[in-house]
C-alpha cells in the first residue's frame, strides 16, 4: 500500500512539473522572441531563428526548472485536497511524509539533473546563443565585456601589458614595467616579442631596456634577444575569453586560479562555481516548501493559492540572488555567501513550516492565513 501511494504521489508530481515547466519554457520563448522580433532580418533568418531559440529553450531549462519544481508540488498537493485525496490520505493513517518522500526522493534526483544539464548543456547553449547572436543578427550586447583579450596583468611587481599572442604561441607587442612599494617605476621593458622557456624564464626579442636610477638619471640598453625570468609562469596567462556562467567547473577552477596570479577580478567566476550547485540545489527545499504550504489547515482556495504561493517565493528568491550578485560584484559579499544564502532560506523555511505542522513552533495565525 504504501509504494503504490509513493508511486501515485510521484507520477501526479512528475505530470504537474513537467506540464509546468514546458509552460514556462514556452512562455518565456515567446515573449523573448516577441520582443525581439525586429533583429530577426536577412536571408534565412527563420531557421537562424529557430536554431537560437532552440538554445534559448534549453538554457530556460536550467534557469526555470527550479521554479518548476516549486509550483509543481504546490499544484500537485493542492489539486489532491481539491479531490478529498489528502482527506482519504490521512483517513488511511498516513501522515504527510506520504507527501513529502515522493518530492524529496524525485527532488533529489532532479536537483542531480540540473546541475549536471547546467554543465555539460547549458553552459554549450549559452555560448552558441552569443555566437548566433553576434555573428548572425549582429547584436552585440555585453559581448565584447567578456570576450575582449586581457591584455593587463599585475604579478608581484611587475605590471604586463601584452598587446597580442598567447601563452601557447608567444606575445608579440610586451611592455613590462616594474613598480617601487611607492608605485613609483623602476624599469620598462619592450619587446617585440616574449616566448616562454618553461617555468618563470622568458625569451625577449627586439627588447629595449630602460631602468630609472632617480636622480643619476636613466639607462637604456637595445638588446636583440635577451633571457629574464619575470617571476610568472606561462600559465598564468592563459585567461579565457566568455561569460563564466558559460564554462564548465574545472575551466572555471583554472580560471579563478590563473587570475589571481596576475591580478585580475574573480568575484564573478567565484559566484559562478557556487551557482553552478547553489541554484539548482535551491529546487529542493522550495519544493518541500510548496508542499508544507499547500498542506496548511487554515488554507483557502488551492490551485490559484498554490501558483500565487509559489510565484511569490520563486520572485522573493530571484530578487535576493539579484541583490546578492550586486553585492559580490561590488566587493560587499563574498561569492559563498551570497551564492548559498536564497537555499539556506529555502531550508530555513521549509523546516520552521513542517515545525509548526508538527507542533513544536508557535505561528501567530495571522501570519499563515491566506486572505
Amino acid at each position: 500500500m504504501r509504494l503504490t501511494l509513493f508511486g501515485y504521489v510521484l507520477r501526479d508530481y512528475l505530470r504537474f512539473m513537467l506540464g509546468i515547466l514546458g509552460g514556462l519554457v514556452l512562455v518565456f520563448v515567446v515573449v523573448d522572441f516577441v520582443d525581439r522580433a525586429k533583429t530577426y532580418t536577412g536571408e534565412g533568418w527563420v531557421l537562424d531563428a529557430a536554431k537560437l531559440y532552440g538554445y534559448k529553450a534549453l538554457m530556460a531549462v536550467q534557469q526555470l526548472g527550479p521554479a518548476a519544481l516549486l509550483l509543481a508540488a504546490g499544484t500537485m498537493v493542492s489539486a489532491l485536497r481539491k479531490k478529498g485525496e489528502v482527506t482519504a490520505i490521512r483517513a488511511l493513517t498516513f501522515g504527510p511524509s506520504a507527501l513529502y518522500a515522493p518530492v524529496l526522493a524525485f527532488g533529489l534526483v532532479a536537483c542531480s539533473g540540473l546541475v549536471a544539464f547546467d554543465e555539460y548543456v547549458a553552459t554549450h547553449a549559452g555560448r552558441r546563443v552569443d555566437e548566433i547572436t553576434t555573428q548572425r543578427f549582429n547584436r552585440w550586447g555585453d559581448y565584447r565585456f567578456y570576450y575582449t583579450p586581457k591584455q593587463w596583468f599585475r604579478r608581484g611587481d611587475n605590471v604586463f601589458f601584452l598587446r597580442s599572442g598567447s601563452a601557447q604561441e608567444g606575445f608579440r607587442g610586451v611592455s613590462i614595467f616594474t613598480l617601487s612599494r611607492e608605485f613609483k617605476l623602476l624599469r620598462r621593458l619592450d619587446a617585440a616579442e616574449m616566448n616562454s622557456l618553461g617555468g618563470t624564464r622568458w625569451q625577449l626579442r627586439d627588447v629595449v631596456d630602460r631602468a630609472f636610477v632617480g636622480e643619476e638619471g636613466t639607462t637604456v640598453r637595445n638588446l636583440e634577444s635577451a633571457e629574464y625570468d619575470l617571476g610568472i609562469e606561462a600559465s598564468a596567462f592563459r585567461i579565457r575569453p566568455g561569460r563564466p556562467e558559460q564554462m564548465r567547473v574545472p575551466v572555471l577552477r583554472e580560471q579563478i586560479a590563473a587570475r589571481r596570479e596576475v591580478g585580475l577580478a574573480t568575484k564573478q567566476f567565484e559566484l559562478a562555481l557556487h551557482n553552478r550547485f547553489a541554484y539548482p540545489l535551491a529546487a529542493l527545499p522550495a519544493a518541500l516548501l510548496g508542499v508544507g504550504l499547500a498542506l496548511r489547515s487554515n488554507r483557502r482556495g488551492h490551485l490559484t493559492a498554490a501558483i500565487v504561493e509559489g510565484l511569490l517565493v520563486a520572485v522573493a528568491m530571484w530578487g535576493l540572488m539579484m541583490v546578492c550578485r550586486t553585492l559580490v560584484l561590488t566587493e560587499r559579499l563574498s561569492p559563498p555567501v551570497a551564492a548559498w544564502t536564497p537555499p539556506v532560506l529555502l531550508v530555513m523555511a521549509a523546516v520552521a513550516l513542517w515545525l509548526h505542522r508538527e507542533g513544536y513552533l508557535h505561528v501567530p495565525r495571522r501570519f499563515l492565513a491566506v486572505r
